[in-house]
């Protein structure tokens, strides 16, 4: 009888699924995981806009010196912690106290001087009164003189006399006018009040030099830490000569360059996280500040020209400025420079994400 091959059912597995159905079904777990997790990744880019382009900023201000002199003494050292007014160099104020004194001799030597052309004035004044005196007195002779002339009483040669003693004391009149208007000139007499201008002058020389003199204790501008100390006892320095710079770390914020592309629902107000390379682990906070009115290329030093014909389409990056939350780091540990990872929290929800992307 010839040998017929008898085929065996094949062995179910447990629960009645085979090996193919198990792997099928392993299969669409994975890819349905994968959806899911590829969707929660594309949701969590469009709520959380992230960059590595950025740091941190600060204002830096630039202490020079006002007046040429020698250091005296540096009252600082590098990376010290000033409050505004503190002392920070002291220039060698002998030079501006002695101007200083030669200044207040000089106001009091006007003051006295002034007195004097006081006096002139009244002088003058006096001076103009008798002439005006002679030549009414001129006035009346020449009055008598010529109706005495005209009854023949007097000759013709003393009328000319009389009336040439009136020219007289007219051009006397018109002369001691003169000398009043000199004398009034000296010291600044208008006709509605009077000005001492030579007085003036030196008061304000004289504080001119007391202000060089505050210049030579050289403060600090605000609070903030020192950096940058480029000057020691014994320099001469100039005026505009950058002597250190002051850095205020409370007001230090974040400039994180987005691409265009990200920010179509960044707003200011909206919650920043970041973390910093040099404190792993540790986390920022923040809000978005404001954006600024142009990409970083359009206000470079040399700015992209388009309509030259080299055109190549590059996705730009905006500036947004992100300001600390003080209370995040309340030490002032964060530096100036510092790569900084920040990431926008645009508050979202996944309906206005995928709302928000089909209408684009």
């Amino acid at each position: 009888m010839a040998d017929q091959t008898i085929e065996k059912p094949q062995p179910q597995a447990k629960g009645g699924l085979s090996k193919k159905q198990r792997g099928g079904i392993i299969l669409l777990i994975i890819i349905v995981a994968g959806g899911l997790f590829g969707m929660r990744q594309w949701v969590r880019s469009k709520t959380h806009i992230e960059t590595d382009n950025a740091f941190i900023e600060a204002h830096v201000h630039s202490v020079a010196s006002r007046v040429p002199a020698m250091v005296q003494r540096v009252a600082v050292v590098d990376n010290q912690f000033v409050h505004k007014g503190d002392l920070l160099v002291e220039l060698d104020p002998a030079d501006y106290q002695a101007r200083v004194t030669s200044a207040a001799a000089s106001l009091e030597m006007a003051k006295n001087e002034t007195s004097g052309d006081y006096a002139s004035v009244e002088s003058a004044r006096a001076n103009v009164n008798l002439a005006a005196a002679r030549l009414e007195q001129a006035s009346l002779d020449l009055k008598r003189a010529e109706a005495l002339y005209a009854k023949e009483v007097i000759p013709r040669e003393q009328l000319d006399r009389t009336r040439t003693a009136h020219k007289v004391a007219e051009a006397q009149v018109r002369e001691a006018r003169e000398a009043e208007n000199r004398a009034k000139a000296m010291i600044g007499v208008s006709g509605t009040g009077s000005k001492d201008a030579r007085v003036a002058q030196k008061q304000g020389e004289l504080e001119a030099a007391r202000l060089n003199l505050s210049y030579t204790h050289v403060v600090a501008p605000s609070d903030g830490y020192v950096t940058r100390k480029g000057v020691e006892v014994g320099n001469f320095v100039q005026p505009g000569q950058a002597l250190m710079a002051i850095v205020p770390l409370e007001d230090a914020w974040i400039t994180a360059n987005y691409k265009e592309s990200q920010l179509n629902a960044v707003r200011p107000g909206q919650s920043v996280e970041f973390t910093v390379d040099g404190y792993p682990g540790r986390h920022f906070s923040g809000k978005v500040e404001s954006i600024m009115a142009g990409t970083g290329a359009a206000f470079s030093l040399l700015p992209p020209e388009n309509a030259t014909g080299n055109y190549v389409k590059v996705t730009q990056r905006i500036p947004v400025r992100i300001a600390i939350d003080k209370t995040s780091d309340p030490e002032h540990v964060l530096r100036v420079g510092m790569s900084v990872v920040p990431t926008i929290l645009t508050g979202q929800s996944f309906g206005q994400v995928v709302g928000l992307d089909h209408n684009r």
